[in-house]
């Protein structure tokens, strides 16, 4: 049996988890060309060798990321995604009209 170390769970069964593909560095949402955020949605890099990539424990609805080696899906590494991401990024909502 295949097992991941969920950050939050701990060692469960890899039925239990969902990749959510790469981590990669998003377009800035204020300035980014349509080519940029369809590269970003769209295209992976698809490497061999270590990368890292979005996991989701389904059971519990906890994303994390991990570090898996690509050639030998070998799990190096799992941590909360707060390990990478420290700063908060605020979206401006929708416009409201004055009506």
């Amino acid at each position: 049996m295949k097992t991941m170390t969920c950050p939050l769970n701990g060692p469960r069964n890899i039925s239990e988890f969902v990749c959510g593909g790469e981590v990669r560095t998003m377009p800035d949402p204020a300035s980014g060309t349509d080519a940029e955020w369809a590269d970003y949605v769209f295209m992976e890099n698809n490497q061999a060798g270590i990368v890292r990539e979005w996991w989701c424990h389904t059971p519990t609805s906890f994303w994390f990321i991990a570090e898996r080696h690509t050639v030998t899906d070998e799990i190096l590494r799992t941590y909360p995604a707060g390990e990478l991401f420290t700063a908060r990024r605020d979206f401006d909502g929708p416009k409201e009209s004055g009506a």
